[in-house]
């Protein structure tokens, strides 16, 4: 088997998500491949999330929209960098996180997609699914879901 040359990984802002960007690096760095830093966001005016922030608390980051995907995406660019990732392109699309990884699976020709697996077990991510179990089923190429929970 040949060694990977584009490797794509999902971030959302989450210390358990830059695991995975952490690993993605390691693996494209050995195998000298592209690394794609994705993250999906939904836009949202600062009235609309302020209430939800309040709830949300830790887990604000998911409603927080365009500015804070920028952030993440140049955190996770660092963190990468610092493992040694030296192809390193970064990608904020609008949408649900599962579609976004397999579009940009699709778009950058990847070889391989790094997921974490928070929500593998959880009760929701039974029931409803979970990003790692949807890309695993649906994405079409080797897929890394790393232990980060």
């Amino acid at each position: 088997m040949s060694a990977y040359t584009t490797v794509v990984v999902g971030t959302d802002g989450s210390s358990t998500s830059y695991v995975a960007v952490e690993r993605a690096a390691a693996v494209a760095r050995d195998a000298e491949a592209q690394l794609v830093i994705v993250s999906a966001y939904t836009p949202a005016s600062r009235e609309d999330t302020a209430d939800a922030e309040d709830v949300l608390g830790d887990e604000a980051y998911q409603v927080r929209g365009w500015t804070p995907a920028e952030e993440v995406l140049r955190t996770a660019e660092d963190r990468a960098a610092a493992v040694g990732a030296r192809k390193i392109t970064k990608v904020a699309e609008d949408g649900a996180p599962a579609d976004v990884l397999r579009k940009a699976v699709e778009n950058h020709r990847a070889d391989l997609l790094v997921v974490g697996n928070k929500g593998l077990n959880t009760l929701s991510g039974r029931i409803l699914g979970s990003v790692p179990s949807d890309v695993a089923r649906r994405s079409g190429v080797d897929v890394l879901i790393v232990h980060t929970t």
